[in-house]
């Protein structure tokens, strides 16, 4: 639990606050980026909250903060907050929120689709978020785009008889997954989804396109706020760096609209975008 005496002086003063305890992942600033900015190397509360809808969303961030670094002067979390979640985008695709320490707050997502639910990673297990997701249908599978992100895969496998889905490379940390694909062609799964193998952050990274319109990019490719513009993580990149190039290129293939990262921001890129960073990236 945030503590009020740790509170970070970048904060602007008010109810809402960060402290100490920040690791600096993307979550707050995603869910509620009007009221959470950037510190030094971590996050601030840069606007306290004014109308309802800031509220919730600063009380949705507060609960999905993976190391609880986010609290409040004197107010409780409203019981309405958990019923937003998860957090719905749009077209069926919504943002798991209740990040997990385990993942260092990676972002995960939920897919409503009637043949099945999926989630892509794992957000960390709550019961609150159990029943959400158990109120709009369950989970049939679960996409893990790499060993980094796995978090509580299993108890949410469990809880809802779901086939967990990993690269065969990365299964090291999930020997009991019920479906690990094998080899670097993309693999199609029924009508909207498209499995693509992505080695470079990890040997077995993949990355999921839906409906060709929404990449789940894990940690391959994101938005950078901070760049205004997308990113590759280089400093982060735990196999190979040049094959992780390579993997980009390949994405080149195929069409999509939206980037939706385990970490970093998601956001809506044109195709003129995504060649122009794949071209400048192949010269670093």
């Amino acid at each position: 639990m945030a503590e009020l005496k740790r509170r970070l002086p970048c904060n602007t003063e008010g109810e809402f606050f960060v402290d100490e305890s920040c690791i600096d992942c993307s979550v707050c600033r995603e869910i509620a980026p009007g009221i959470f900015g950037d510190g030094e190397e971590t996050a601030c509360v840069v606007k306290q909250p004014e109308s309802e809808e800031e509220l919730r969303d600063a009380f949705l961030a507060l609960v999905s903060c993976p190391v609880s670094a986010i609290g409040t002067v004197s107010l409780k979390v409203p019981e309405n907050v958990y019923n937003q979640l998860p957090i719905h985008i749009e077209d069926g695709v919504y943002l798991c929120g209740m990040a997990s320490r385990k993942s260092y707050g990676a972002l995960s997502y939920f897919i409503e689709h009637p043949e099945g639910n999926w989630l892509v990673d794992s957000p960390r297990y709550h019961p609150r978020l159990v029943d959400r997701i158990r109120s709009l249908g369950g989970v049939r599978f679960i996409f893990l785009t790499h060993e980094d992100d796995v978090a509580d895969a299993d108890r949410f496998a469990e809880e809802f008889s779901a086939k967990r889905i990993i690269h065969l490379e990365d299964s090291g940390v999930l020997p009991s997954a019920e479906i690990k694909i094998t080899g670097y062609d993309p693999v199609p799964f029924g009508e909207d989804f498209l499995i693509i193998p992505t080695p470079g952050h990890t040997r077995g990274h993949m990355v999921l396109l839906y409906r060709n319109r929404y990449l789940f990019t894990g940690d391959h490719l994101a938005w950078s706020r901070r760049r205004n513009g997308i990113v590759a993580f280089r400093d982060y990149c735990w196999h190979s760096w040049e094959e992780l190039k390579r993997s980009m290129v390949r994405l080149l293939d195929y069409e999509f609209e939206w980037i939706m990262p385990g970490h970093g921001y998601r956001a809506k890129i044109s195709k003129k975008e995504f060649e122009r960073f794949v071209r400048d990236l192949l010269k670093e």
